[in-house]
C-alpha cells in the first residue's frame, strides 16, 4: 500500500514541477518589465538632464565678486484629476506618473525650489469641499519633499476658476492650502508670483490676483507703473497652454511657456531647469519618459508571454530550436 501511495505521488509531482518553470519565467518576465516601466525608466531619462551653466562672477568697478547661484525647477498643468470627470485608472497612471518623476527629479537633480504654474487640480473649480480635500490629500503625498526645499505654487483657472467664476471662497480655500505669499525671494533673486486669471486673462503663471496687490508688492520692489513697467522683469514663466512657447514683450523681456508634467495633457511631458543669479540665468528643458514609449514595452512584454507560453507547451516551435533544425538540414545536403 506505501508503494502504491508513493507511485501516485511521483506522477502528480511531474506535471507540476514541468509547469513551475514557466510561472517562474513569467513571473520574472513581468517583474522586471514593471520594475523597468516604473521606476527605473524615470532614472534613465532624469539622469540625462544638467543644470545649465550660468555666469557667476559679477564685476563691480575693479571688483570682481562671486554671485551665489539658485537652481529652481518650473513645472506647470498637473491637473490632479476630481471626483466628477476622474476615472480611477486614470488617475491612478497619470498620478503614479507624475509621482515617480517629481520623486525622482528631487532624488537626482536636488532643487533648492520648485515653482508649480497652475492648474494642480483638474476640478478645483467646482469640487466640493470634500472633494477639495480628497484632492489636495492627494497632491502633499506625491509632491512631498525635504524640508531644506522650497515649493511655490500658483493658482490656475482649473484651482479657482476662471475671472467671472472666481469667489472669495475659492480663492480663501486655495490661498489656506499653498498660502498667499506674492513675493518670493532668495540669494537676492525676487519672485513675483502672480494668477493672471484675476487680470481678467485665462493664463496661470508668476502674476498676482488684484491691482491692489500689484501695486503694493510694485512698492517694496520700487518698480514702476503698467505690469511689465512696474516689475521689470528679466523673465517670465507661466503655464496654462500644455506646451512650450516663447514670445517677447516689448521685444525684450522673454515669456516662456511651461509643458504640462503629466501623461494626460502630453505624450513627452517635461519641465525647465533653471540656474538664476541676481544678474543673469540660463534654462534647459528636462524631458520625462514619454508614454507611448512605456506602452509599447507593455505591448511587447504581453506578446512575448504569448510566445513563451506556446512554446513551453509545444504549440509554437521555438525559434532557437527551428533556426538549429535549418542549420542541420543545410549540412546534411
Amino acid at each position: 500500500m506505501a508503494m502504491i501511495e508513493l507511485e501516485f505521488g511521483r506522477q502528480n509531482f511531474h506535471p507540476l514541477k514541468k509547469k513551475s518553470p514557466l510561472l517562474l519565467k513569467l513571473i520574472a518576465v513581468v517583474f522586471a518589465v514593471l520594475l523597468f516601466c516604473e521606476f527605473l525608466i524615470y532614472y534613465l531619462a532624469i539622469f540625462q538632464c544638467n543644470w545649465p551653466e550660468v555666469k557667476t562672477t559679477a564685476s563691480d568697478g575693479e571688483q570682481a565678486t562671486r554671485e551665489p547661484v539658485l537652481k529652481a525647477m518650473f513645472l506647470a498643468d498637473t491637473h490632479l484629476l476630481g471626483e466628477v470627470l476622474g476615472h480611477w485608472l486614470d488617475k491612478l497612471r497619470r498620478e503614479w506618473q507624475m509621482e515617480r518623476a517629481f520623486q525622482t527629479a528631487l532624488w537626482l537633480l536636488q532643487p533648492e525650489v520648485v515653482f508649480i504654474l497652475g492648474d494642480i487640480f483638474d476640478e478645483g473649480k467646482w469640487s466640493t469641499p470634500e472633494a477639495w480635500v480628497n484632492d489636495v490629500e492627494r497632491f502633499q503625498k506625491m509632491f512631498r519633499h525635504p524640508s531644506h526645499v522650497q515649493l511655490k505654487v500658483v493658482a490656475g483657472n482649473h484651482d479657482i476658476g476662471f475671472h467671472y467664476e472666481m469667489n472669495t471662497y475659492k480663492v480663501e480655500r486655495f490661498e489656506k492650502v499653498f498660502s498667499s505669499e506674492r513675493l518670493f525671494s532668495w540669494k537676492g533673486i525676487n519672485f513675483v508670483m502672480v494668477n493672471s486669471v484675476a487680470l481678467n486673462g485665462d493664463g496661470c503663471g508668476i502674476c498676482s490676483e488684484t491691482e491692489a496687490e500689484l501695486i503694493e508688492v510694485s512698492h517694496r520692489l520700487n518698480c514702476s507703473r503698467e505690469l511689465l513697467r512696474w516689475f521689470q522683469p528679466r523673465l517670465v514663466l507661466s503655464g496654462h497652454t500644455h506646451s512650450a512657447c516663447e514670445v517677447h514683450h516689448g521685444g525684450r523681456v522673454p515669456e516662456l511657456s511651461v509643458p504640462s508634467f503629466s501623461w494626460r495633457n502630453r505624450n513627452n511631458p517635461s519641465f525647465i531647469m533653471g540656474s538664476i543669479t541676481p544678474t543673469d540665468y540660463t534654462l534647459s528643458k528636462c524631458y520625462l519618459p514619454r508614454e507611448d514609449v512605456v506602452l509599447i514595452i507593455y505591448c511587447g512584454m504581453v506578446g512575448f508571454l504569448v510566445v513563451l507560453t506556446l512554446t513551453h507547451f509545444g504549440l509554437l516551435a521555438s525559434p532557437f530550436l527551428a533556426g538549429l533544425n535549418l542549420l542541420r538540414k543545410r549540412k546534411t545536403r
